[in-house]
């Protein structure tokens, strides 16, 4: 068990007092430095002052829409001003915003519709093609609020019944994020100001946010990294967020250039992107006098992404692992000890993890096992599913990630999850291990690993999407992964694809490739 300490290290100092609600996270800035940019995308900037006048507008116009404290107001959208406005004005009526990527599905969005009790449903239409279907789709009206613009609203939900409000206003919802789903339906994940604040403040810290800073806002706001670690931890430090809803490396390369952005935070596909834009463009390096970390989470970082991107920026790309459910953050390399592999780091400041082997006991050191999870990060639960809530977090208050991790020299690593481990011919097979040696290849720009039952066994599956105007075939990789895979390893089936099917957070899509996998080993 490796217990992080209870107080931020000496290389980031104690945290800074944290406000009741995230709402707040503004107010020292309104005194301080109200003209500073605090939100800018492409038709505009708001200041701290500006973002402070629209959350107050917008506070009146959901009052004045039948929106009471306890009542879930469902926030359909992608990056955007208006999408960051929403969602703390509500918080700072004690509404809970059930935050909604407008990219999902019909049925997704409705089926978080009708679990949540949403009272009202808005989309963010100014920005984003796909809230406006949405929109139309459920016959929302457009509604104007002179900071925010075209907003559409939903019809008013009569037969929802507002939530109780904890005395404790940190213990409040703050947000309600329903997980993917990639492996099963999604679950309403309750998250606190506490929870949130937390990890804003201490991912602010281990990277030593200041006004001066400029972060690069293209993971989703809809999703817990880009709520806490971007959003939050920003505008905690006073610094300044350039909003993107979508990522596009030519794009990016303009604002980063543009704006001077000092700090990206992506997913391993953002860097996978770059990669293929710099080989099309054959472009060795790019330079960003400003920017001074770039970082991954998400999903698993493969050892060909970071040295790729390391050589492309110039500059270390850190990594780190989180899950929803923690708010996210519970490891994370640190800036002033960047690793050469694929580790996710040391303990996030504050919070304890123990590895656990399936007799519930921890693992000898070096050995892989569950990660558990105990802190001020961990959630609230899981919305109107207590017996799901008690599943994850143990009496004692431990969350179970369902990852497979080792330590290493207090650093940890990632080689799995306990549902993707295959067992052929009573091996463990580690998807990531595998993924790791295919996308070694020069020609890989990733892959994705799962089991499939077959023959009393489980035989191991591959997926691989290959760089831009590759030729690359299965047997290539075969014959490559035969001369570094044990045999019990190695894919019996090997698919090359144009693109793996992903989240809008860059995780791939597992179930879906399972899927796939039925359909291509038909028999013909």
């Amino acid at each position: 068990m490796i217990a992080a300490a209870t107080t931020i290290n000496r290389a980031t100092g104690p945290l800074p007092a944290l406000p009741a609600r995230i709402s707040d996270v503004i107010k020292p800035w309104l005194r301080e430095i109200p003209a500073h940019p605090a939100l800018s995308e492409g038709s505009g900037t708001w200041t701290y002052w500006q973002l402070g006048a629209a959350i107050a507008e917008t506070q009146v116009f959901l009052q004045r829409s039948g929106v009471r404290p306890g009542d879930r107001v469902m926030i359909v959208g992608e990056n955007c001003r208006e999408f960051a406005a929403l969602l703390l004005a509500a918080t700072a009526i004690d509404a809970w915003p059930v935050l909604v990527n407008a990219r999902l599905s019909a049925r997704e969005v409705d089926e978080i519709r009708e679990h949540c009790g949403a009272r009202r449903v808005l989309y963010t239409v100014s920005v984003s093609s796909h809230a406006s279907d949405h929109a139309k789709r459920n016959g929302a009206t457009i509604e104007q609020i002179s900071a925010l613009g075209s907003i559409a609203v939903g019809t008013l939900n009569e037969n929802t019944a507002p939530e109780a409000l904890e005395e404790d206003i940190s213990e409040r919802v703050a947000a309600l994020i329903y997980t993917s789903g990639t492996t099963g339906r999604p679950k309403g994940v309750m998250l606190t100001h506490r929870n949130l604040l937390f990890v804003a403040a201490g991912a602010s810290k281990i990277r030593s946010l200041t006004p001066q800073d400029r972060l690069y806002g293209v993971l989703p706001m809809s999703h817990v990294v880009g709520l806490s670690v971007v959003l939050l931890g920003s505008l905690l430090s006073g610094a300044s967020v350039y909003l993107s809803p979508r990522f596009d490396p030519m794009n990016a390369r303009v604002t980063l250039e543009k704006e001077r952005i000092t700090v990206v935070l992506g997913a391993p596909a953002t860097f996978s992107q770059f990669l293929q834009y710099a080989k099309l463009r054959k472009i060795d390096s790019l330079s960003f006098p400003a920017l001074r970390i770039i970082s991954s989470s998400g999903a698993p970082l493969h050892a060909s992404t970071k040295a790729g991107a390391e050589k492309l920026f110039g500059i270390s790309l850190h990594n780190g692992y989180g899950v929803t459910e923690c708010s996210p953050n519970v490891a994370q390399t640190r800036i002033e000890a960047p690793r050469s592999d694929t580790s996710i780091g040391p303990p996030f400041p504050g919070i304890e993890i123990k590895l656990v082997g399936p007799d519930g006991k921890i693992v000898p050191a070096g050995e892989p096992g569950e990660l558990w999870v105990r802190g001020p990060n961990v959630m609230k639960g899981y919305y109107r599913a207590p017996e799901e809530t008690a599943a994850a977090i143990n009496s004692e208050g431990w969350f179970n990630t369902c990852d497979l991790a080792r330590v290493e020299d207090g650093n940890l690593f990632i080689v799995g999850r306990t549902k993707d481990l295959i067992v052929h011919h009573g091996f463990n097979v580690y998807p990531a291990e595998v993924e790791a040696v295919l996308n070694g290849h020069p020609n890989v720009a990733q892959s994705a690993v799962i089991g499939r039952s077959f023959a009393g066994d489980e035989e191991v599956l591959a997926f691989v999407q290959p760089q831009p105007d590759s030729a690359i075939t299965s047997n290539d990789i075969a014959e490559y992964a035969s001369r570094r895979l044990a045999a019990y390893k190695r894919p019996a089936h090997i698919f090359v694809v144009p693109s793996l099917p992903l989240t809008p957070t860059g995780k791939v899509m597992k179930a879906e490739l399972a899927k796939m996998a039925e359909q291509l080993l038909q028999p013909r």
